[in-house]
């Protein structure tokens, strides 16, 4: 909160000369650009609020911004107005000044107050009189102690008013540095939206790829057996191997591609067993412990957990050299925890089209989110925390 107050005189400051002066600018159309300017200071104003309330006061606030067009300057001036939270940013950086200050007011009082009252008895031995008011001062031995005694029940009552206040700052940061329930309800139906279109995209190309082409070249044989069936009988039956041989590598490709759809094994015996088929299936020995209870969770809940230890185990095979890992499922009140540990060599990131990023879509089509931690040098941990009703 001492911290805070500079930073809110700083932004009041930028903001009470910038967006005026701009805006009269703007009839000698020098005035847009720095309007756009003003508008994308503020808002990495406010992106380096919400690090410093993660920080000071444990406030986790993802950035609520709607997806930045790729081109076109007309494209880019929409996005920046037409998004509520541009102005939800530029209200509570106005809002932080008056904020602040009341904070560091109450702040340095109730400190300075608590400070003299507790070390009463030290002033009085050196000959000082401490006057907190026209007729109210320490001039004795009985009052010093006292004042002492105050002073230790006032640091408490410090103590909780600066908590006090610290849950009211990051209360009115919720409010207004995070987008609304609706927005954010929205965003995640977007990226599940685009997740499943994704997902069917795949699914026909490997469709088409594979089993079609496959089972086309079946029929293309079983043709030129029945026209040498009586006239070339040894040809025929080479053929008609030839299309068995292909009718069976279609089969085993349909059969991988509804296993990436969805496990027969998950439906019919659950995360556990499922699970524990993927980490026999692994490079390196992998540890699964799956505490979930006497109930299953719902299908749509497996089924993202599934895939998402399924991505991170190909990931750490891939790419982690990692020796040893870990898979724990976990219930905790109305969630379900799904963390994949490995001892790799670390520097994982969640990349625009990636497989990771494609897990965190898909675990936004239930409200989930997926955390990552894999700092260079290692260990990996993937995280992913689903709302689930039991």
């Amino acid at each position: 909160m001492l911290v805070s107050l500079a930073f809110g005189v700083g932004w009041f400051v930028v903001l009470v000369v910038a967006v005026p002066f701009s805006l009269m600018l703007v009839i000698f159309w020098v005035g847009i650009p720095l309007v756009l300017l003003t508008m994308v200071v503020w808002r990495g104003a406010a992106m380096l609020e919400r690090r410093m309330l993660r920080a000071a006061l444990g406030v986790r606030i993802a950035d609520p911004y709607r997806e930045r067009p790729e081109r076109g300057i007309a494209a880019h001036m929409g996005w920046l107005f037409k998004d509520p939270a541009t102005w939800k940013d530029l209200g509570y950086l106005l809002l932080l000044f008056p904020l602040s200050l009341v904070e560091f007011v109450v702040s340095v009082v109730s400190l300075a107050t608590t400070l003299l009252l507790i070390t009463s008895v030290f002033w009085y031995a050196y000959g000082e009189v401490l006057w907190f008011g026209e007729d109210l001062g320490i001039d004795n031995w009985p009052g010093a102690v006292l004042g002492t005694i105050l002073g230790f029940g006032m640091l408490a009552v410090t103590a909780y008013a600066v908590r006090g206040m610290a849950w009211l700052h990051g209360t009115l940061a919720v409010v207004l540095l995070s987008g609304s329930e609706e927005e954010r309800l929205r965003a995640s139906r977007a990226r599940g939206i685009d997740a499943a279109e994704a997902e069917r995209r795949r699914i026909e190309r490997d469709l088409h790829d594979g089993a079609q082409q496959r089972l086309l070249s079946v029929a293309v044989d079983l043709g030129r057996a029945q026209a040498k069936l009586d006239h070339a009988p040894e040809e025929a039956r080479m053929l008609i191997a030839q299309a068995h041989s292909g009718t069976k590598a279609a089969i085993a490709e349909l059969r991988d591609l509804a296993r990436g759809i969805h496990p027969a094994i998950l439906s019919d015996r659950g995360l556990d067993a499922a699970l524990s088929g993927l980490a026999a299936r692994a490079p390196v020995h992998v540890d699964v412990s799956v505490e979930l209870g006497a109930s299953r969770p719902p299908a749509a809940v497996e089924s993202i957990a599934y895939f998402i230890v399924a991505e991170a185990l190909a990931n750490m095979a891939k790419h982690s050299a990692a020796t040893e890992a870990s898979v724990r499922v976990a219930r905790e009140d109305r969630r379900v925890l799904v963390d994949v540990w490995d001892n790799g060599i670390g520097g994982a990131l969640v990349n625009a089209g990636g497989g990771l990023s494609g897990l965190a879509d898909r675990a936004a089509t239930i409200d989930g989110v997926l955390i990552l931690h894999s700092p260079v040098g290692g260990p990996t941990l993937v995280r992913a925390e689903l709302p689930c009703e039991w």
